[in-house]
């Protein structure tokens, strides 16, 4: 039975993307509340029934989270030019748990923009 369970987390964080023109609003510096939501899909523990503990989620999550919130995400190796898509497969990188596996980040910038980067999308070697 194919089974998933999500666990979502909130950054504050300064970034600018310096790839678009000097007119882009997104080209200056600017901030983000972002929402991160781990999606983690695995085989059922026998023992406990479920996936994995959402407290060892969020053991996982700790590091990354220490590392990008309240940051100037362009400073962070690979985070050069930060977009939410380059976010989510950087956490997707990143992102190690004893049982299941993270199959996608999804990370919303605002109310209304967002975006997922599923794990089989990123280079053959992510796992």
């Amino acid at each position: 039975m194919r089974t998933e369970i999500s666990k979502t987390y909130r950054i504050e964080a300064a970034h600018r993307l310096p790839r678009v023109a000097q007119e882009h609003k997104c080209y200056r510096l600017h901030g983000h509340s972002f929402q991160i939501t781990l999606r983690i899909q695995g085989d059922i523990d026998p023992k406990f029934d479920w996936i994995v503990d959402f407290g060892e989620i969020d053991q996982a999550w700790k590091p990354i989270h220490d590392a990008i919130d309240h940051r100037y995400l362009n400073e962070i190796p690979g985070l050069e030019n930060p977009t939410s898509e380059i976010l989510a497969e950087w956490i997707l990188r990143r992102i190690r748990l004893s049982r299941g596996r993270v199959v996608a980040v999804s990370i919303a910038e605002t109310c209304t923009a967002s975006c997922t980067v599923y794990a089989n999308a990123i280079d053959d070697d992510y796992r």
